[in-house]
């Protein structure tokens, strides 16, 4: 892939990785994983202040144990978030919980730095959130602070499925948020309203439980026949077809990389895949960006799902 091609840039002008390898649910396999991740080729890593589900530690240790004098820090996209008392452990709490919630979001971004060994985030994200709107601006310019003080370069929110939230969140901050990330699925109706408003203003889409959320897409004769074509599974082709319509898939699983080139996936099987998707589950409105053979010009390598 060209470098122009594996990245896209949100309106803060941080570049971020088409794919972006999701680290939640690792556990002990954390370190091994993310190491491995970076070593075929993921650029992005994503995780969170949320030790009952995410191990920051280990992907701070799998991140170290990749960096050699063809990979540096700078070369990795790297993305954590600030996780409210409602999606915490009690037991497990990487902030004191009497805090006030200003004090928590530094106590927690300082113990994601240390769990990550670097000295600064790509990107900080709330995780979810907050119904109170007050509190919600309150822990938003704790972390505006934190991006003045360079400790983070963008920020970002999860978990927001109101287009009016965001909208109302948008409005009222200084410091724009640059991604949101969702739950990309049905019930949503593929978050078409949030996506539009995104794209409007800059904002990019990182999408996760892509393949867990979309069986029947997955499943379907069309991609079927594009994964036997291109000889690929039909989890690439899948997000392949995500990648060219704009959005960043966070995967959970590692694909081999093979050293033969990557492939091209033309106008005519994107709008292939795009139909069957519209036909199957409305809602989903993403457009193919570009037409031809040529719209992008390489795809995930040959290989497998090696870890989930």
């Amino acid at each position: 892939m060209s470098e122009p091609n594996r990245y896209l840039i949100a309106h803060s002008g941080v570049q971020i990785p088409r794919i972006v390898y999701g680290t939640a649910w690792k556990g002990e396999r954390t370190a091994s994983l993310a190491a491995q991740a970076l070593a075929q080729g993921f650029r992005g890593l994503d995780t969170a202040g949320q030790p009952k589900h995410y191990d920051e530690a280990g992907v701070g240790m799998g991140m170290a144990q990749a960096l050699n004098s063809d990979l540096s820090r700078q070369d990795i996209f790297l993305q954590s978030k600030f996780t409210p008392m409602d999606g915490q452990d009690p037991r497990r709490l990487p902030y004191d919980p009497k805090a006030s919630l200003a004090e928590q979001v530094a106590q927690s971004f300082a113990n994601s730095l240390r769990n990550l060994q670097t000295d600064y985030l790509d990107s900080l994200v709330l995780h979810s959130p907050l119904p109170d709107r007050k509190e919600m601006l309150e822990v938003w310019l704790a972390m505006e602070r934190i991006v003045d003080a360079g400790g983070a370069r963008q920020l970002g929110i999860s978990n927001i499925y109101h287009p009016d939230k965001l909208v109302d969140l948008y409005r009222m901050v200084r410091i724009k948020p640059a991604v949101v990330q969702n739950r990309f699925y049905a019930q949503t109706g593929y978050d078409r309203e949030i996506r539009a408003f995104c794209h409007r203003q800059g904002i990019l889409y990182q999408g996760f439980w892509t393949l867990t959320a979309n069986p029947a897409i997955l499943d379907h004769g069309t991609v079927q026949d594009l994964a036997e074509t291109y000889q690929r599974t039909p989890a690439q082709i899948f997000y392949r077809y995500l990648t060219q319509a704009g959005l960043i898939p966070l995967i959970a699983a590692i694909l081999i990389m093979a050293t033969s080139p990557g492939f091209r996936l033309g106008g005519r099987p994107c709008e292939a895949v795009q139909h069957e998707v519209h036909q199957r589950l409305p809602g989903f409105e993403a457009q193919v960006a570009g037409q031809g053979a040529d719209v992008v010009e390489q795809a995930f390598p040959r290989g497998q799902f090696l870890a989930q």
